[in-house]
């Protein structure tokens, strides 16, 4: 769902569109009997080694190291990076320094670009990369027993050689020298021996990967692994996609994420000014097809962050998928709009530029660290006079207030299924028994939500999941408890392509070249 910085103006309007809603689910158990705990340890205490600049050591791939650390043991994003090498508000080369006893050279442009790739890369195709590792080590027990630095350095190898086609030997020198410095000279040592049979393999075209046979478990766990996802995700993608659409799902989820920059009409900022800053920076782009006040960029974010063009507010970080929900809302000036699960804000902050300075966008949301982002936010594009924060739980909030409004928004925790291009790590973040408790979250702040409703006016429920039982599912389930409200078809405020049959809104990653997301309009009748 994104791989880029930590300035809090770009989360609080991409971490919205890229990231399903916070919820706490119970903790994962790692695999590796390796203790997380001593991982954890291992990123924020100071290294009993002497501190020392390193020039030997690939920059790009310590940091690299370090960040995958980060991600699968501290729980930062996979989209975190700005261009001084910073990531989630501390100091990159900081975390370097502690984890592994030096400091490499800090970050050139070239070493910036493929941190991005490598993290994000190695993240995607880790089931991948964890079967083969695994099965160039002499035994299992090696693979599942290896300490967690060691495997992201053979991670990193693994990925350089087999997904970005690097000069093999110059990668199995680096990675073995990373290991030596970094561990002891035996980690080097095994690093060697690894990739060396990963090259040989590789010329000779023998990688040892599963094929794809026998009964359908069978076949779910090849894809599984071929494809680099979750059994369980592939097994209900083919249950309701058929195996070739999931295969192309899957292979979109793997794809270098594209990003959509919103200009920001509350600032006077068109379409048109964007694109000549972009022309300025040297950034390739293309107008959407769908909105008007977007832009969609593949590569150049960061010299757009470099030139400030999202702290100054004059644009935000938003996928054209998130500005279609908010067209199917369709905030019009001097509306009272509800907002209920609103921070950090994207939808919220494009619904208030909508209200050209007149009207209300209410933003209620339990996150209160969020939601004062949110209001930062709104200064800093501002839009501060229209939008109206209120830290409130919305299930409680809609038992004792007696606020209604004819537009609510309902943007729900979700399981992010639509998002997993830009959030690469998100994947291997959720479970199928998560699922069961989104569902029953999301009936119960439907039912809360649809208090809010003025008669004749309409509740929007959306998600970032392309899953029908979050969708299509829970809007049958709410009408059967509320046959007050009835199907208000979409097909008036977003494109055609982008509507179902039973007139709801729907963003198909594969088909449109967007991030998954549904919305529905549900009108209350009396």
């Amino acid at each position: 769902m994104a791989h880029l910085l930590s300035l809090h103006v770009f989360l609080s309007s991409h971490a919205q569109e890229t990231s399903p809603k916070p919820l706490k689910l119970p903790k994962r158990i790692n695999k590796f009997n390796t203790s997380i705990s001593t991982a954890k340890k291992a990123l924020v205490s100071p290294s009993h080694k002497t501190h020392k600049l390193n020039l030997e050591v690939s920059p790009h791939r310590a940091v690299s190291a370090v960040r995958l650390m980060r991600i699968q043991f501290g729980g930062a994003f996979a989209d975190l990076l700005n261009e001084k090498g910073k990531g989630s508000g501390d100091n990159e080369m900081g975390y370097v320094e502690r984890t592994l006893g030096f400091r490499p050279r800090d970050l050139d442009d070239r070493d910036l670009r493929l941190v991005t790739d490598i993290v994000g890369g190695t993240i995607r195709w880790r089931r991948y990369l964890d079967h083969l590792i695994g099965s160039l080590c002499h035994d299992e027990s090696m693979f599942r027993s290896m300490e967690p630095l060691l495997l992201q350095i053979l991670r990193i190898g693994f990925y350089e050689i087999v997904k970005l086609n690097m000069p093999p030997y110059a990668v199995v020198d680096e990675n073995v020298k990373l290991a030596k410095v970094a561990l002891r000279p035996g980690a080097g040592n095994m690093v060697n021996g690894i990739l060396r049979k990963l090259v040989l393999v590789k010329e000779n075209n023998t990688l040892p990967l599963p094929k794809l046979e026998g009964d359908d478990r069978s076949q779910a766990r090849a894809l599984a692994t071929l494809y680099s996802h979750p059994v369980w995700m592939v097994r209900r993608w083919t249950k309701y996609l058929g195996q070739e659409e999931a295969v192309k799902l899957m292979m979109w989820n793997n794809s270098d994420p594209s990003y959509s920059l919103r200009a920001n009409s509350a600032k006077g900022i068109t379409r048109e000014d964007l694109v000549m800053q972009l022309n300025s920076l040297k950034v390739p782009h293309e107008v959407s097809l769908h909105l008007d006040d977007f832009v969609r960029v593949k590569i150049g974010l960061q010299n757009v962050i470099r030139a400030g063009l999202l702290k100054e507010g004059l644009c935000s970080v938003q996928d054209e998928s998130a500005g279609l929900v908010v067209s199917v809302v369709d905030p019009q000036p001097g509306e009272d709009i509800i907002d209920c699960c609103a921070a950090p804000g994207g939808k919220t902050l494009y619904m208030a530029s909508r209200l050209r300075g007149k009207g209300r966008v209410h933003a209620i949301d339990i996150n209160k660290g969020r939601l004062r982002i949110l209001g930062e936010t709104a200064k800093m594009q501002k839009v501060d006079d229209v939008v109206v924060t209120i830290h409130a739980d919305l299930r409680n909030f809609a038992d004792n207030n007696v606020m209604k409004s004819d537009k609510v928004l309902l943007d729900a925790p979700c399981s992010g299924l639509g998002v997993l291009s830009k959030r690469a790590d998100l994947r291997w973040n959720r479970r199928l028994e998560d699922l069961e408790q989104l569902k029953n979250l999301q009936d119960e702040l439907l039912d809360a939500a649809s208090t809010l409703v003025n008669p004749g006016g309409v509740l929007i429920y959306s998600t970032c999941s392309i899953d029908p039982e979050e969708n299509e599912g829970r809007v049958e389930a709410f009408l059967v408890r509320h046959p007050e409200f009835r199907i208000d078809p979409v097909d008036r405020y977003a494109p055609s392509d982008f509507v179902t049959k039973q007139g709801f809104y729907f963003s198909d990653p594969v088909k449109h070249s967007l991030d998954g997301a549904f919305a529905a309009r549900l009108v209350r009748t009396s």
